[in-house]
């Protein structure tokens, strides 16, 4: 797995197209001759960026789900909704789709936002909505999530 880092902003042009920045490009080298796989996110209103690579592995996992259980028909169903395979183009652009574009509510300012694996693309004004910390309490949240974990070879305690 390969941990992608940063925060980065640029802006979609009219056909829709995104410029890839320098340092994000640089750490997607290696996935770009294998493409992407362009989503809606579960829970927010936002696109997953997923290297081809961690989109397989993703598929792995899913692929395990018992498809005569509802529930899992219906996640599946859910999950892949809108899922269309992207490339990067020659000149570092990334198009992306117009029903995407609409799900994400993208309009001209664009933040590509690194999250562990994949990466997210949030229109910017969206993007500052999610992080600002207005519903939740992010302290509150990290000790809910992370304050059980105990990984001395690591330094989290």
């Amino acid at each position: 797995m390969n941990t992608i880092v940063g925060t980065y902003e640029c802006k979609v042009d009219a056909k829709g197209r995104l410029l890839l920045p320098a340092p994000l490009k640089k750490q997607l080298a290696t996935s770009l001759q294998n493409g992407f796989v362009l989503k809606r996110s579960v829970f927010q209103s936002c696109l997953e960026l997923y290297p081809m690579e961690e989109w397989n592995l993703m598929m792995q996992k899913i692929n395990k789900l018992n498809r005569f259980v509802k529930k899992n028909n219906d996640f599946i169903r859910r999950f892949t909704a809108g899922v269309k395979i992207v490339e990067i183009d020659a000149l570092g652009r990334l198009l992306v789709p117009k029903d995407l574009v609409l799900f994400a509510s993208i309009t001209k300012d664009v933040v590509f936002s690194s999250a562990v694996n994949i990466v997210e693309i949030w229109d910017k004004d969206c993007y500052e909505k999610s992080i600002s910390g207005e519903d939740v309490d992010f302290a509150d949240l990290a000790e809910e999530v992370m304050g059980t974990l105990n990984d001395d070879d690591n330094g989290i305690s």
